[in-house]
């Protein structure tokens, strides 16, 4: 494991690849957490050594809150109130969408093609996840969507690009969620499947978290993704 830090880049915590880099997934943390949320998660996914997978784990930005009293917190945007329809920052959402873009492009220009990376995200990050992965030019081997939902839905089909129509979307969501109430995620599944794009759903009874069940889940999804 080890930490970069760039004038350009995201700083991010890397697991690096067992064996051969051959595929990389970019795994956004949610509002107030940091790279190392998830971190934990990759023995747990059990993915083979063979599909060479390298995990970046980037730290969002440090921006006031104002949900929470304008403390400085990590955030890939801010959110303004606690109804879901009217807390989104779209200028905050459009600029770590394209920080995160960056990180694609390293990877990219590494030598890993867009076929042979994930873009997955919890909560806030997995609403940038989605706002990318349906807007850029790069077919993804995969999206991973958890416990989230999709900003500024009623622009997608004017914005959205068609590189990732056939990707299949790992959507996941739990039922007790009180945070981002589940049918939030649903409507988000729901509109994304309305704009063309492939949405495989699952949710679990539990709060704003992940699960044994849906960590086994994903490393079945990065696995058949990547093979």
């Amino acid at each position: 494991m080890s930490e970069s830090l760039s004038n350009e880049l995201l700083p991010c915590v890397t697991v690096a690849a067992a064996g051969e880099h051959k595929a990389s997934v970019i795994w956004l943390h949610g509002l107030g957490a940091d790279g190392h949320d998830f971190e934990p998660i990759v023995p747990e996914l059990k993915l083979s050594n063979e599909l060479g997978v390298k995990f970046i784990f980037p730290h969002a930005p440090v921006i006031p809150v104002t949900i929470n009293n304008g403390y400085p917190m990590r955030a890939w945007y801010d959110i303004r109130n606690a109804d879901l329809s009217q807390r989104e920052d779209e200028e905050g959402v459009r600029q770590s969408a394209q920080q995160v873009l960056a990180l694609i492009e390293q990877e990219i220009a590494q030598g890993i093609p867009a076929e042979k990376i994930i873009l997955a995200g919890f909560s806030q990050g997995g609403a940038i996840a989605l706002h990318l992965s349906t807007r850029i030019e790069h077919k993804l081997a995969g999206i991973i969507a958890l416990s989230t939902y999709l900003t500024v839905p009623q622009k997608l089909s004017d914005e959205k690009s068609n590189a990732n129509l056939e990707t299949s979307i790992f959507m996941a969501h739990g039922s007790q969620d009180m945070v981002v109430p589940m049918q939030r995620g649903q409507f988000s599944a729901k509109t994304l499947q309305e704009n063309g794009f492939s949405v495989n759903w699952s949710d679990y009874p539990m709060a704003h978290a992940v699960c044994l069940e849906e960590i086994q889940a994903i490393g079945h999804y990065i696995a058949n993704a990547l093979s």
